[in-house]
This record gives structure tokens, C-alpha cells and sequence, in this order.
């Protein structure tokens, strides 16, 4: 059942959606409020596709936010925008209908799982598309994560256990968790989510390792990667075979065997 908040958000964001213009064709509400998990920090996502692409200015101009501002890189063929209305953090990301039917797979969980406030039939078309996850995807995905382990000698994972060297150890601790995290969806068919909410989103995978939320947590709490590589070596050991993935099993066992000493 949606939260109080989720049915809240939902309504304003149908409110944004019908006022603005024709020359937006879809969009596709996403975020906590599709998922119905808003709370009190939540903010509204919003992906907005147009017939034609438009510039920054127009997206602006066509928002409905007043004072609206942007982030992240300028100059490029879609835009972010960021506003508040009634209170409450809005954020718009702005594609032409071209660039969406280019780059639908790079948000397919956000457009897969989100919901349809507007729509021409585009949205609906690229959610039923994306209901599939083709097992050959996978493997790539799979195969592309578990790249990084291996290659080189194990024992290296040493140099980052020294003192002093806490935030080079802690960028390799959130670049596994990414990885690990990548391969247990992709080994499930499930589009990949964002990091946040994510023992939400681990919960109903059925092939995953054990208490998989839990103990990401509890790598980082207590700044400790043997838990994370010993992760890492069940997840791969899950997935299905491939080059990295195998290199990865006998290059994770080795480092986690260097890490306990």
C-alpha cells in the first residue's frame, strides 16, 4: 500500500503534468512516489519527453516550476530541471522523443516501474518493451561488472588496508557494492535500481547471497572490505559462467584469503 506521502506527491505531480504544454507527449512519473515509498524527504521525478528536442530555456519556460535552475552538464541534448512548487522539490528530466527512443535502456527501471501521468502511447510502448530483460543483456552486464576483479595479483588489495589510505579504500569498497549490486539484478532479470531504498529492492530477488543488505551495510559501518571482496566471490559464484566471471571467482577467493592473513 502507497504511503499517505506517495498519494500526496502523486496528485501534484498529475497537476504539473496535465498544465503543461502539447509539445510534451510523455511523462513518466518515478522515483519513491511511483514506487509508493515517499516520505517527508521525498521529492517528485519527473521524466519528460517532447515531440522536438528543445533547448534549456524552453524547458524552463514550459516546466511549470517558477524560478526554475538546473544542474549537472550544460550544452547537452537533454536537460535537467529543478524547481519547487507547493513546497515541495521537483525534478524534471527533459528528452526529445528521438533521444528517448535512443536511450530508453538507459533508465529502464525508472521507465519500467514508474507511472504514465501523460502519454501519446510512447510510454505505454516502452514499458511493455522493457517487461522483457533478454538473458543475453544480462550475461553482458554481468560479464562487464565482474571485469575489475581480476588481472592483476590479488594481494594488491592490501595497499588499501594501510592507515591513511580510509577514502582510497572506501572509493574500491562503493565501486564493489555497485558491482555486486549490478550483477545480483542483472542475475535475476530485474532492471537495476539506484543505491537508495536498497534493501527494499532486494527483498522479493530470489537469487541473491544471504542477508545481501545487511551485510552492505555493515561493510561500510565498520569500514571493512573482507566482507565486501567475500560478497563479491558469492555473488559471481552465482552468476552464470563467462571469462571475467570466472577469473573474478579465483581472484576474489585469493583476495579475500589475503585479507584475513
Amino acid at each position: 500500500m502507497a504511503t499517505a506521502r506517495s498519494e500526496t506527491l502523486r496528485e501534484l505531480a498529475q497537476r504539473i503534468a496535465d498544465e503543461l504544454p502539447p509539445a510534451v507527449e510523455e511523462v513518466v512519473l518515478t522515483g519513491s512516489v511511483s514506487r509508493g515509498v515517499a516520505d517527508e524527504h521525498s521529492d517528485i521525478e519527473m521524466l519528460v519527453v517532447t515531440s522536438q528536442q528543445v533547448t534549456r530555456d524552453e524547458a524552463f519556460a514550459m516546466s511549470g516550476l517558477p524560478e526554475p535552475q538546473s544542474w549537472g552538464p550544460q550544452g547537452t541534448a537533454w536537460h535537467r530541471v529543478f524547481g519547487y512548487r507547493e513546497g515541495v522539490p521537483i525534478e524534471q528530466i527533459w528528452w526529445s522523443g528521438e533521444l528517448a527512443e535512443e536511450r530508453i535502456e538507459t533508465a529502464p527501471e525508472a521507465i519500467a516501474n514508474g507511472i504514465v501521468v501523460r502519454t501519446s502511447g510512447r510510454a505505454t510502448a516502452w514499458q511493455e518493451r522493457l517487461r522483457h530483460y533478454p538473458e543475453e543483456l544480462a550475461r553482458e552486464r554481468i560479464e562487464a561488472a565482474a571485469e575489475t576483479w581480476g588481472g592483476y595479483a590479488p594481494e594488491s588489495i592490501l595497499t588499501i588496508t594501510r592507515p591513511g589510505e580510509r577514502i582510497a579504500r572506501v572509493q574500491r569498497m562503493v565501486g564493489d557494492a555497485e558491482r555486486i549490486v549490478r550483477i545480483v539484478f542483472a542475475v535475476n532479470r530485474v532492471w537495476e535500481p539506484t543505491l537508495k531504498r536498497l534493501a527494499l529492492r532486494l527483498e522479493p530477488l530470489a537469487t541473491k547471497p544471504a542477508r545481501l543488505a545487511e551485510r552492505l551495510e555493515a561493510a561500510f559501518a565498520e569500514d571493512d572490505i573482507l566482507i565486501l571482496t567475500e560478497l563479491a566471490l558469492e555473488t559471481v559464484t552465482l552468476a552464470p559462467d563467462g571469462p571475467n566471471v570466472v577469473r573474478a571467482r579465483r581472484w576474489l577467493a585469493a583476495s579475500a584469503e589475503a585479507l584475513r592473513g
